[in-house]
């Protein structure tokens, strides 16, 4: 199906079938050459709590190489004030699993067209996005905005990829800041869960129900001891049920003794009688 034109203030917008709006990206003023950008509104209830609201976020397709977050936010930032970027290799949802790293530590990002998630500060950004008129290119490398290419890309990020001692020990130092700030915390949650838990008489522990996807944490000092405490309780009463225990074995021992005794008491009298002759079984 060919792409339908509509005007929006006199001016030619363009759209394709799935609701996409089509943006001509130029890299400078002295290229003929553009670049088709494919944008939507992000409407993913699923993604409700991923930090992408549904009246704010835009969803672009097919971002060049050539346009790093920065440069996204840039283009975009013509339309409103923008929150966040963030460029994917394929959609979806992600996952927040821990801290932020710096680029330091992470391994390079792959090198190719990227799917994107602008979020903007205002509802009315998207629009204003949509209704951008296709003839009218976006322009990424300015006087103002110089984005390199090919060697001088090259050499950039060879030089960017050596980093001073002093900027390395700031990150790692600002890195442990926040750990430490975090592993507070979580102690605290954990103080806080370990006083509103309720043990009875019999050593039952109401355990309640954390939120879905938490892993288990290394237990605190003070619910060690508790540990030790119902173990200490559950040892000593496991030994007065052995103690029972023994003395009704002791006791039966006891019993069957003595029946044994009388029972050899009995043989004997019963041979004496028989020596006696008064035996009469009858």
């Amino acid at each position: 199906m060919a792409p339908s034109k509509k005007k929006h203030a006199g001016k030619q917008v363009c759209l394709i079938p799935g609701g996409f709006t089509v943006l001509s990206l130029q890299f400078d003023s002295g290229t003929t050459t553009r670049h088709s950008l494919y944008v939507k509104e992000h409407r993913v209830r699923a993604e409700r709590s991923s930090g992408r609201p549904l009246d704010r976020t835009l969803f672009v397709l097919n971002i060049p190489p050539y346009c790093p977050e920065g440069v996204v936010t840039e283009l975009f930032s013509q339309f409103g004030s923008i929150q966040s970027v963030d460029l994917l290799d394929h959609p979806g949802c992600v996952q927040d699993s821990g801290p932020k790293l710096s680029k330091i530590f992470t391994p390079a990002a792959k090198q190719g067209f990227k799917v994107g998630y602008v979020v903007f500060k205002n509802g009315s950004s998207i629009s204003a996005v949509k209704s951008h008129p296709h003839d009218v290119p976006l322009v990424v490398c300015t006087e103002e905005r110089q984005v390199k290419t090919g060697v001088q890309k090259w050499i950039q990020q060879y030089t960017e990829s050596f980093i001073q001692p002093e900027k390395l020990q700031e990150i790692v130092d600002s890195f442990m800041q926040d750990y430490d700030k975090r592993k507070e915390q979580e102690e605290e949650k954990q103080r806080k869960a370990a006083e509103e838990q309720q043990e009875d008489e019999e050593g039952w522990v109401k355990v309640t129900r954390g939120h879905k996807g938490t892993k288990a944490r290394p237990h605190s000092e003070a619910a060690n001891q508790r540990t030790l405490q119902r173990e200490k309780k559950k040892k000593k009463r496991k030994e007065l049920m052995n103690f029972y225990t023994w003395q009704h074995r002791n006791t039966q021992k006891e019993h069957i003794a003595e029946l044994r005794k009388k029972f050899e008491e009995d043989k004997q009298r019963i041979a004496l009688l028989r020596a006696q002759r008064k035996f009469r079984p009858y």
